[in-house]
C-alpha cells in the first residue's frame, strides 16, 4: 500500500510538476522533483521486495530502510503543508510507512541478529560516524535556529527538516551508537537503515541543486556535488555494514 501510493504520488509530481505551484516556493521545487525521482526508484524496489516471502532479518532490512526514507520524505511534504490535491495521500504514506516500519522492526528476529559480532574496526567506524553525524547537525541546526528564536522569525519553507532531524533522525543515530558500544547488534540494524536513508535523501538534495536550470534557476554546483559526495559516503557505509552483517536466520 505504501509503495503503490508513493509511486503514484511521485509519478504525478514528475509528470505534472505544476501540482506544486502555489503551495511550495519556486526555489525548492527542483528539490521536490528530484525527491520524487528518488521516490519512484524506492517505491518500485519496495514493491518488488513486497513479493519476497522471507523471515531473513538481513533481507528484511532493505524494505525497512525504504520505508524509513518514504516516511521522512512524505513527512516533509505533510509538515510543509503542501496542500495540493494529493495532500491526503501524503498523510497516508507518512502514517502507513511509519507504522509499517515499527511493525517491521518488532518482527525482526532479535535472537538471530544478536549473534552478529563484527570486527573491532567496523564497530568503532560505525559507532564513531553515528556519533559524529548528530553532533555535527545538532550544532548546524541550532546555530540556524538561534537567530530565528531571538527575532521571533518564522520561515515559510524547509522548517520541517529541523523538526524531523532533531526529533527523530539524530536521536536515532545516538541510540544506534549507544547500542553498538553496548555490544547490542541491533545498533548495526539501525545504523545501516539510517545510513541508507541519508544516502537516498542527500542524493536527491544534491540532484535538486544540479537540475535547477531546468526550472529557470541558477544551478548550485558546489552545493549539489557536496551533497552527492556526502550521500556516497553514507551509501558506502550502508553497503559496508549490510555486507558484513551476518545473522543466524535459517
Amino acid at each position: 500500500m505504501v509503495a503503490i501510493q508513493a509511486l503514484a504520488a511521485s509519478l504525478r509530481g514528475v509528470i505534472h510538476p505544476e501540482i506544486y505551484d502555489g503551495v511550495a516556493s519556486e526555489s525548492i521545487i527542483p528539490g521536490m522533483i528530484s525527491q520524487d525521482l528518488m521516490t519512484i526508484v524506492a517505491s518500485v524496489a519496495l514493491l518488488l521486495f513486497s513479493l519476497v516471502k522471507t523471515n531473513n532479518s538481513k533481507i528484511q532490512l532493505i524494505p525497512l530502510s525504504l520505508l524509513g526514507y518514504l516516511f521522512y520524505g512524505y513527512a516533509i511534504y505533510s509538515l510543509e503543508q503542501i496542500y495540493n490535491s494529493w495532500y491526503l495521500v501524503y498523510l497516508a504514506i507518512m502514517a502507513l510507512s511509519f507504522w509499517a516500519l515499527i511493525y517491521g522492526l518488532l518482527s525482526l528476529n532479535s535472537k538471530a541478529i544478536q549473534s552478529f559480532q563484527p570486527a573491532r574496526w567496523l564497530k568503532y567506524l560505525t559507532a564513531g560516524f553515528s556519533l559524529f553525524i548528530p553532533l555535527l547537525f545538532y550544532l548546524l541546526w541550532i546555530f540556524q535556529l538561534i537567530p530565528l528564536m531571538q527575532n521571533g522569525e518564522r520561515i515559510e519553507y524547509t522548517f520541517s527538516i529541523f523538526i524531523l532531524d532533531m526529533v527523530f533522525v539524530l536521536p536515532a543515530f545516538l541510540v544506534s551508537a549507544f547500542l553498538i558500544l553496548k555490544k547490542n547488534a541491533l545498533g548495526y540494524i539501525f545504523s545501516t537503515m539510517l545510513f541508507f536513508k541519508a544516502f537516498t535523501l542527500l542524493f536527491s538534495v544534491g540532484l535538486g541543486a544540479l537540475i535547477k536550470p531546468l526550472y529557470n534557476q541558477a544551478a548550485n554546483a558546489s552545493e549539489g556535488f557536496f551533497y552527492i559526495i556526502l550521500s556516497v559516503i553514507f551509501g558506502g557505509l550502508a553497503v559496508l555494514n549490510y555486507v558484513k552483517l551476518k545473522t543466524a536466520d535459517k
